[in-house]
């Protein structure tokens, strides 16, 4: 994924986590902020209880490839962070795709 899809500095993280509008599901929590651009921005956190460096840049990937997927159906006038839940290190990358597809319909940002 380019770097202009990407959540990057900590302010803008800091943004979307202050508006406050989040969704969940046992293995995702997303935070939403609506803004006005022409694509959407995606942040990816996964904190240190999931796991290793190595699991952790691996279910990064995953969440990663389920989003690329996922891109023409995603609105464009989002930022958006997602966060992994503890377990979600043992999915498979289709399990992860159908709970972040899940998550991202209750946040109302899939088309």
């Amino acid at each position: 994924m380019k770097k202009s899809y990407r959540v990057k500095k900590e302010k803008e993280f800091q943004d979307v986590f202050l508006k406050r509008q989040s969704c969940a599901n046992r293995r995702f929590v997303v935070y939403v902020l609506e803004r006005d651009q022409e694509h959407f921005r995606v942040g990816i956190s996964v904190g240190k209880k999931i796991g290793n460096a190595v699991t952790r840049n691996a279910v990064k990937r995953k969440i990663r490839a389920s989003v690329h997927a996922l891109k023409d159906e995603i609105e464009s006038s989002y930022d958006f962070i997602v966060i992994a839940r503890q377990g979600v290190e043992e999915l498979s990358s289709e399990e992860v795709m159908t709970n972040l597809t899940h998550v991202l319909k209750l946040a109302k940002i899939l088309k």
